[in-house]
């Protein structure tokens, strides 16, 4: 099977499966969707969109300088090998009102539920992909994080095998795709034969890129086994749970791992344009490192100061920032057909809609944005004593921009940030 014939197809095929392939350069000359001229110019090709729902501990995440001089602080340091990469900042958020109930502001804006940062993006860039976005939640899901333009609240897949499914499996049948997972095997295997005829049809340097790609895949998989023969089983019922069940409570870190390396998968592929993933924070009691915290997630969250409620909140918060340390190192090794870094033509927003669980406050949101070719290393404060000030609208105006996207106005927002961040 020559070049162009394999990209008609895009992926290896067996009964029941399908594998998309990465981008690789011998099939670059091909690739209509991916190498098509732009009618204008973008400097980003995709947005991940990442949400906490109980935020972060601010005098953890925030740095006490400002600009490019300044000291990592105790979350930042699980992320300090990308330091140049990524761009802090503090003082932001939409002018909402306070309380869990308007975390849904994070992606919206001033009003909850409106047409969410994700889904204005989709809109214009997802009808040539498989999937226009894809919505993920590691945990269980208490609030929607996507909002289309009519303010419907978008669905979220909380177990990875059903992402692995709707990524791998032409049928969407989950019990299928746990079987495969639970007995050992591959979707490798199945679709052995296509992928020895595409490794010789293809350049040394991609056969390389392909066989990291499929080791990948399997790693994976053996890590989403282990997870689902350790789920907790439950007692027999005639109620039929939905496709998209919760795994364990208390594996949620896992999980979260394991949602992140589907996440660098879905983009190695050029599956969708934009994946938004939810980190959940309910009553469930991790074990770090052998320690078992002295509460669960959100009660620590709550945590009225209490000095050592505020250390076993920040270890959670350091595992998630490992969790995005080790996603950003993927999407850095990762490449396009081009050659170009996933990281460099993807930009990546770390966030939440509480700015601090413990008072409900939605105000001062802990924000990072990684990636997406922007001149990054710095701390960005924002200038709330002169009249200046900016909202968190204003940075998502220029995250619109830099993917092409002509946005003048983000819900209460009018300005940019592009002379800061650009």
């Amino acid at each position: 099977m020559n070049p162009s014939q394999w990209h008609r197809r895009s992926v290896l095929q067996a009964s029941g499966l399908s594998i998309a392939l990465p981008g690789l350069e011998s099939l670059a000359d091909t690739d209509v969707a991916s190498n098509q001229e732009d009618p204008e110019p973008r400097k980003a090709k995709r947005l991940v969109c990442i949400g906490t729902y109980l935020g972060f501990y601010q005098y953890a995440f925030f740095p006490k300088q400002s600009g490019r001089d300044y000291e990592l602080s105790e979350l930042l340091q699980e992320v300090k090998g990308h330091r140049d990469d990524f761009t802090v900042f503090s003082g932001f958020d939409h002018d909402a009102p306070n309380g869990h109930a308007a975390w849904n502001n994070f992606l919206c804006g001033k009003t909850p539920n409106e047409y969410s940062l994700d889904q204005q993006v989709a809109d214009h860039l997802g009808n040539s992909y498989r999937f226009p976005s894809i919505q993920l939640s590691a945990g269980k899901s208490s609030r929607s994080m996507s909002h289309t333009k009519q303010g419907v609240a978008l669905p979220m897949i909380q177990r990875p095998s059903v992402l692995y499914s709707k990524l791998f499996a032409s049928d969407s049948d989950r019990k299928r795709t746990e079987y495969l997972l639970r007995s050992g095997k591959s979707a490798m295997d199945a679709v052995l034969e296509d992928a020895t005829q595409l490794r010789r049809s293809i350049s040394k340097t991609d056969r390389v890129k392909l066989n990291e790609y499929f080791d990948s895949i399997r790693e994976v998989e053996r890590r989403m086994k282990r997870q689902l023969d350790s789920e907790i089983e439950t007692p027999t019922t005639n109620y039929r749970l939905p496709d998209y069940d919760p795994v364990a409570p208390t594996m949620q870190l896992e999980a979260e791992r394991l949602m992140y390396d589907l996440m660098a998968l879905a983009l190695e592929t050029d599956s969708t344009p934009v994946l938004s993933l939810f980190i959940g924070g309910l009553g469930q009691v991790f074990t770090i490192n052998g320690e078992t915290l002295q509460a669960g997630y959100h009660a620590l969250s709550h945590h009225g100061n209490d000095p050592d409620a505020i250390r076993d909140l920040i270890k959670v918060e350091r595992e998630h920032m490992k969790c995005f340390d080790r996603f950003l190192m993927q999407m850095k090794s990762k490449t396009d057909s081009r050659g170009q870094s996933l990281l460099d033509s993807t930009i990546v927003l770390l966030g939440s809609g509480m700015g601090d669980a413990s008072r409900h406050s939605n105000r001062n949101l802990p924000t990072l944005v990684a990636g997406g070719g922007f001149s990054h290393g710095q701390h960005l404060v924002n200038d709330n004593q002169t009249g200046k000030s900016r909202l968190l609208g204003d940075v998502y105006l220029t995250l619109m921009q830099q993917l092409g996207i002509p946005a003048e106005k983000f819900s209460n927002a009018h300005h940019n940030l592009n002379d800061r961040l650009g």
